[in-house]
């Protein structure tokens, strides 16, 4: 059974920093893309960054600069951390991992900024 267990969330004031991490169960390697997506109320989930097993990652223009994607493949762990954090970072953020054309999802962690 594969899955990814979402950690590190909670309130954190503007312009503070918060690192949330995914756990997979397993070799984090299985997966060919491990990504975080936010959900904010009323809104849709969307990409926020994604690394690739090769290690190539990719950014929401909205969080370039502030906030990096990376792994610890060694505890099957990828992280993000977010940095200058803004009220419309305000959010639920979900793990997704991409494995054998399969989906993977986390129960999601609430990243709250706010002052």
């Amino acid at each position: 059974q594969v899955q990814l267990v979402e950690s590190g969330g909670g309130l954190v004031q503007p312009g503070g920093s918060l690192r949330v991490s995914c756990a997979a169960s397993g070799n984090i390697f299985r997966f060919n893309a491990v990504g975080w997506y936010r959900q904010a109320p009323g809104k849709e989930r969307g990409l926020v960054a994604r690394i690739t097993s090769a290690g190539t990652t990719n950014y929401a223009d909205s969080v370039k600069g502030r906030f990096t994607i990376s792994r610890d493949s060694a505890k099957n762990t990828v992280y993000l951390q977010m940095n200058n954090l803004k009220p419309e970072d305000t959010a639920v953020y979900y793990c997704h991992g991409l494995s054998a054309g399969m989906n993977y999802w986390g129960k999601g962690t609430l990243v709250t900024v706010s002052s």
